[in-house]
């Protein structure tokens, strides 16, 4: 070896270089991200089944809106320990989703076009008022980077 400092010094900007790779990589989506483009193609569905009028496609979608399933139960601890205080909101945007995702359900069963119309509306503004308050912050602490828009 002729140069011991050259040889660290390669090895600390090899090192350097992995480590920004492997940082440029990104974080893993979390499982609460599949459920969100789930919930976002049900949402869409909706649209579809109430501009045909189609109500058996909106009162068979609008469960997988209300009941739609949970992260696992470790990613769950780690998004509510990000919410930390604001947990009661977090759990009411949940739950006036579920409320007006059913309320959704009930009018299309009753064949209602104003009332579905009406509903989904409440059920949209209830999704936009979580995404609002939430969304940045939680893309920018799970993902270190500024949410897309959609």
């Amino acid at each position: 070896m002729k140069n011991p400092r050259t040889a660290v010094f390669k090895l600390l900007a090899a090192s350097c270089l992995l480590f920004a790779a492997i940082g440029a990589r990104g974080a893993e989506p979390l499982a609460l991200q599949k459920v969100m483009k789930d919930l976002e193609r049900h949402m869409q569905t909706i649209t579809d089944g109430i501009a045909r009028g189609d109500w058996d496609l909106v009162e068979k979608t609008a469960p997988m809106i209300a009941d739609h399933p949970k992260p696992p139960f470790a990613e769950k601890r780690r998004i509510l320990s990000f919410v930390g205080t604001r947990l009661g909101k977090f759990k009411a945007y949940d739950g006036e989703t579920h409320k007006q995702a059913q309320a959704v359900g009930k009018a299309a069963k009753a064949k209602d076009g104003p009332g579905v119309t009406l509903a989904f509306q409440h059920l949209q503004a209830s999704c936009n008022n979580c995404h609002s308050e939430f969304r940045e912050p939680f893309v920018a602490h799970f993902y270190g980077k500024k949410a897309a828009v959609h």
